[in-house]
């Protein structure tokens, strides 16, 4: 019993090394401007490969998915380049790598999507909930997040289409899978908790 932690494991068709998943932990290091993920990135991942599976940081989907500065997307070129860098590194390793796909709907600030207002389930403010923001005038540090509105049936079709998108993304870019953040009071479970 105690030896089938570091017994190798089918999931689909990826072969585990071990049974150690390496969960997904928001590390807030991707290059500016453009959230792109990069060589630090791809060293601290590489480091962990050793794990039978990494589950990456939140990745948003999208320039609205974003609730934190620094932290990486795979909507763009360059993100995908980025992350193609990342998963490289890990499977030099023996390593397999999940992209963990992130809106996080009302918990941002405008100030890390463009001025816009945040999006939600429904228009309630979350509350006692802070995120860290970087405008490039201020001091970067937490602030409040603020009311969103709640989303049209288009922009609930707009939001399906950029996951579907940032996993074709995540396969471009080489991961070896997909997981998607449906907890902590994000998109997905705003939908999902009272």
């Amino acid at each position: 019993m105690t030896q089938s932690l570091f017994q190798s494991i089918k999931l689909g068709e990826l072969l585990l090394n071990n049974r150690v998943v390496m969960p997904p932990m928001t590390r807030s290091r991707a290059s500016q401007p453009g959230d792109v993920a990069n060589e630090m990135m791809a060293t601290y991942y590489a480091q962990r490969a050793g794990a039978g599976l990494i589950v990456s940081e939140g990745t948003q989907i999208s320039a609205m998915a974003k609730g934190y500065a620094w932290t990486p997307g795979i909507y763009t070129p360059e993100q995908i380049a980025g992350w193609r860098r990342v998963t490289e590194a890990v499977h030099a390793k023996g390593g397999a790598i999940f992209a963990q796909l992130w809106h996080v709907g009302r918990v941002t600030h405008p100030d890390n999507i463009g001025g816009l207002q945040p999006i939600s389930s429904s228009d309630i403010k979350a509350e006692n909930v802070k995120v860290f923001v970087d405008n490039g005038s201020d001091k970067p540090g937490f602030v409040d997040v603020v009311q969103p509105r709640a989303m049209t049936k288009a922009d609930i079709e707009q939001v399906i289409t950029d996951y579907r998108q940032a996993a074709l993304n995540a396969i471009e870019a080489g991961f070896d899978g997909i997981e998607l953040h449906a907890a902590n009071g994000y998109l997905i479970n705003q939908f999902i908790d009272s």
